[in-house]
């Protein structure tokens, strides 16, 4: 890997979007730094990444640790000054319930996840962005308001707001902050939301993967 190799930080990299993005890049020349909780999911990626002639430097942490990643931020500053490309995948998906059931502890870990742990990247990876003119990519999920998502759907529409937020303050200086919207792929994630749903018409993660970062150019 050169040291002018474009750097792409994917968060939630170990499978689904979030692995199709990672190699999809790397494919294209860039260095992957993959954030995940999943070691051997990671490994798995790398393996893939490798064998297609990529590069890729694996962070097996939990995004919701505010000191890993502040030593994660600093190490990419030192050696590489900033960030190209940050793609926030990673999310925590609460079991579907109705909303006077909301258990209390899934949904803290989705305002944890979801909200608090998004706030924290925004504020240690924008300087990094910043620096070498990079790109911020979210992706929406319009769950807000349907029955049986309360947990879910109520914190994604909080990162999205906190993110278009962060776009409209920093169009004239950057970082660029993209919003995207994937359609429905057969992720881990959907099959929790939708056990026994027919994945034969799902767009796979490759196919949005692709679509999405076609339109960033």
């Amino acid at each position: 890997m050169s040291d002018a190799s474009k750097i792409a930080l994917v968060t939630g990299a170990s499978r689904g979007l979030g692995a199709a993005l990672a190699e999809l890049l790397a494919a294209d020349g860039w260095h992957i730094l993959a954030v995940a909780r999943t070691t051997g999911a990671l490994e798995e990626l790398d393996d893939r990444i490798r064998k297609a002639g990529g590069t890729a430097t694996l962070a097996p942490m939990d995004i919701n640790q505010p000191e890993p990643m502040v030593k994660m931020a600093e190490a990419i500053a030192s050696r590489w000054g900033g960030l190209d490309l940050w793609a926030h995948t990673a999310i925590h998906a609460a079991p579907l319930s109705p909303a006077g059931h909301v258990d209390a502890k899934d949904f803290q870990k989705s305002v944890d996840m979801n909200v608090v742990a998004t706030r924290g990247l925004i504020t240690l990876f924008e300087p990094l962005l910043r620096a070498r003119k990079g790109t911020a990519l979210f992706f929406e999920d319009e769950r807000a308001g349907q029955k049986f998502f309360g947990s879910y759907g109520a914190t994604k529409a909080a990162q999205i707001a906190l993110a278009r937020s962060w776009q409209a303050e920093n169009q004239a200086i950057g970082p660029r902050v993209v919003v995207a919207r994937p359609g429905p792929m057969p992720t881990a994630t959907r099959a929790r939301f939708f056990p026994g749903e027919d994945r034969a018409p799902l767009s796979p993660c490759r196919t949005e993967a692709q679509r999405i970062l076609a339109e960033l150019v």
